[in-house]
């Protein structure tokens, strides 16, 4: 299967080798043509994971089992079956106005995770004329736990067992689920895009992580907040955001599994996303041990502003109060000294805070606004 992966990040080099390891013919394209050209001409990536070390070529043209690193974003795209975009949500809005016009009948734009990208995706598409049949997935986590070292080491210390997935438009599932479940087996289908978009564990782990280790964050030259910073006081925190979240889940019906959060970290019970003892493999990696700045990181701009905004505002729309989440919101607006609300992807941003239930749950079924 042609798969192609968008942009530059941590994710986007996991998933061009994961891609091309499960033997998928895999072009890559990102904005920073530089950065894309410097990469190119080392040739290879180095990898490493739980089955060692490794190089995995990279080409400048179709090769086969290379990576093709391609400049020019229609050409990446064409002929794709499946199109990776494991970017942060900030990037979605101008990415989807550039591929909207590219993309063409029986494509699937997966977002490890979404926050509800997939109404910015859908909403470009329509804004440029572009009818096709495309169907756009969202889960609740990146499938790796991955961070690069220099300019082409990979150190990926977990991939994911289980992807709740959900499609937008949700008709589509009869034959999107095919080409993901193709190149991620550990797909699970979920009901819509709205549910997997309140799958997305970002916006419960890392703002509580960010704004109560403020302190250390700001003095220390690097913090690893999944090692210090997740003591006993924040998780009760983290616990209770993630009941708003599993509440909101609820009142708009959409039932167990809800992959609480606090499976991560137990060693019984359910599995969660990354598996059994991800928690651990995270923080003996040393590989989050970082400068987080408040100001710029996306653990605020994206599952902060981006992530809190969307659940409090479904929380609105179902009737379910959320205060935790609406008060590190509120904490990240001071921080920041802006209104993360106002800025952030709201039904209400989306256009949808109006709709009657049945009208928005018709919306996730067809793709058609009416």
């Amino acid at each position: 299967m042609k798969v192609c992966v968008l942009g530059g990040g941590h994710g986007c080099h996991a998933a061009a080798i994961d891609m091309l390891e499960k033997g998928h013919e895999v072009s890559w394209w990102r904005r920073d043509r530089e950065a894309a050209k410097k990469l190119g001409a080392l040739g290879e990536l180095e990898v490493h994971d739980w089955r060692g070390t490794r190089r995995v070529p990279l080409a400048s043209a179709r090769t086969p089992g290379a990576i093709c690193i391609v400049d020019d974003l229609a050409h990446a795209v064409d002929g794709a079956q499946l199109i990776v975009i494991p970017l942060p949500a900030i990037t979605h809005a101008p990415l989807a106005a550039q591929l909207a016009p590219l993309l063409t009948d029986g494509q699937v734009l997966y977002l490890p995770p979404g926050t509800f990208g997939s109404m910015v995706f859908a909403d470009a598409l329509a804004a440029a004329g572009n009818r096709s049949r495309v169907a756009i997935a969202e889960t609740g986590t990146l499938p790796y736990l991955v961070r690069t070292h220099g300019a082409n080491r990979v150190v990926i210390s977990a991939y994911a067992t289980r992807l709740p997935t959900g499609i937008f438009p949700a008709n589509a599932g009869n034959w999107a689920f095919d080409i993901l479940e193709s190149a991620y087996p550990a797909i699970e289908p979920i009901e819509d895009a709205l549910s997997g978009a309140l799958m997305n564990a970002g916006p419960v782990i890392h703002p509580p992580l960010i704004l109560m280790n403020a302190g250390p964050l700001e003095h220390f030259e690097s913090w690893d907040i999944h090692n210090e910073g997740t003591q006993p006081s924040i998780r009760r925190v983290t616990n209770a955001l993630d009941a708003e979240r599993m509440g909101v889940r609820e009142a708009l019906g959409y039932g167990a599994p809800h992959f609480p959060l606090a499976d991560h970290y137990a060693s019984e019970g359910d599995e969660w996303m990354y598996g059994r003892g991800a928690h651990g493999k995270l923080t003996d990696s040393g590989d989050w041990r970082e400068k987080i700045d408040l100001q710029t990181h996306r653990y605020m701009l994206e599952d902060t502003r981006l992530g809190l905004s969307f659940i409090v505002s479904c929380g609105r729309y179902a009737g379910v109060p959320t205060p935790v989440a609406q008060g590190l919101l509120s904490l990240g607006s001071v921080v920041t000294g802006r209104d993360l609300y106002a800025q952030g992807r709201t039904l209400e941003a989306l256009g949808l805070a109006s709709l009657p239930r049945t009208e928005l749950r018709a919306l996730l079924h067809s793709g058609v606004r009416t």
